[in-house]
């Protein structure tokens, strides 16, 4: 029979003299007003500050959101991380930073859907709480899509992360510009050209960010959809979540039917966005992550569509 082992209790100071001992002090004199009318408002301080300032906020505000999608899950929720920010003038000293998690709060409660109209009025609204001239709302966050497998038809879910930025100021009004990084393969076409047999393949990131018109209607069309269809559709190949033997003889195979380079990639990217209607500027970024190279492949295409409208006209 297995003996009892007894173990021995130590005899501690209770908790006040533990905390005593690792520091803590009695609780000095209060002289200062606790009432909130009665207290100085340093932040609301008027005189000249020397200089404006861009931007004064918050960031890294995590907070759970619901994001609606064309794809499967329709709606799904996920955790949005945040920022929010205005500018002020020389003579304000700052900002009252709680107004900014207060309004947060607020439209969570009313159930917070992350799209474009809402983010819209959050900005709209956060710039007259806050008394100044314009807002901005940052937040990113993983959307997830359900993917099927091209010959078994398994599905998984994969995602792509997503960043929505919109500036609102009283004059100029709302400026939206969104961005999808999204995971691809691509088969290197040289590889593909001077070997006898196979081809090497890697990972890629394809990084949209795109300006949309302040007019997009978002309930006619899903953005973020669109975006993942460029960044997928001009890859070798999609990536899957669930796989099966005869899915993986038809990824790789299309892989090897569709070669890209990393400039390709770019510039077939940045062909679809240009034909988006919707989409005013955008910046295409890919990276590939070589399996065979000790170095990653980047290559990026910026170009304002505005811009060309205007030299076109003049």
């Amino acid at each position: 029979m297995d003996k009892v082992r007894t173990i021995s209790k130590k005899q501690l100071p209770d908790k006040a003299q533990r905390h005593k001992l690792f520091g803590s002090v009695e609780p000095g004199p209060r002289t200062k007003p606790r009432e909130k009318s009665k207290m100085a408002d340093l932040q609301n301080t008027r005189e000249d500050f020397l200089f404006d300032l861009d931007a004064v906020g918050i960031a890294n505000v995590k907070h759970p959101i619901t994001v609606a999608s064309n794809l499967e899950p329709k709606t799904q929720t996920t955790v949005g991380t945040f920022e929010f920010s205005s500018s002020i003038d020389k003579s304000s000293k700052g900002t009252n930073m709680s107004r900014f998690t207060e309004q947060l709060q607020a439209f969570h409660q009313k159930g917070f859907v992350i799209n474009l109209k809402t983010l819209k009025r959050f900005a709209k609204d956060l710039a007259e709480r806050l008394d100044q001239k314009d807002a901005e709302i940052k937040v990113s966050y993983p959307w997830f899509y359900e993917r099927r497998g091209p010959q078994s038809d398994l599905s998984g879910m994969n995602h792509a992360d997503i960043t929505i930025r919109v500036n609102y100021d009283t004059s100029a009004g709302c400026s939206i510009e969104a961005s999808m990084s999204s995971l691809i393969t691509t088969l290197c076409p040289c590889s593909k050209e001077i070997s006898e047999y196979s081809a090497h393949n890697q990972r890629g990131e394809v990084t949209m960010t795109v300006s949309l018109t302040e007019g997009f209607d978002e309930e006619t069309m899903d953005w973020k959809e669109l975006l993942l269809e460029a960044a997928e559709s001009n890859a070798s190949a999609r990536l899957h979540p669930v796989l099966k033997r005869p899915d993986e003889k038809m990824v790789t195979e299309q892989a090897y039917e569709n070669p890209r380079f990393v400039e390709d990639l770019a510039r077939l990217v940045a062909a679809d966005l240009y034909e988006m209607p919707f989409v005013t500027r955008f910046q295409v970024q890919c990276r590939n992550e070589e399996s065979i190279h000790m170095h990653d492949a980047i290559a990026s295409i910026t170009y304002d569509k505005l811009e060309d409208d205007e030299s076109q006209e003049g």
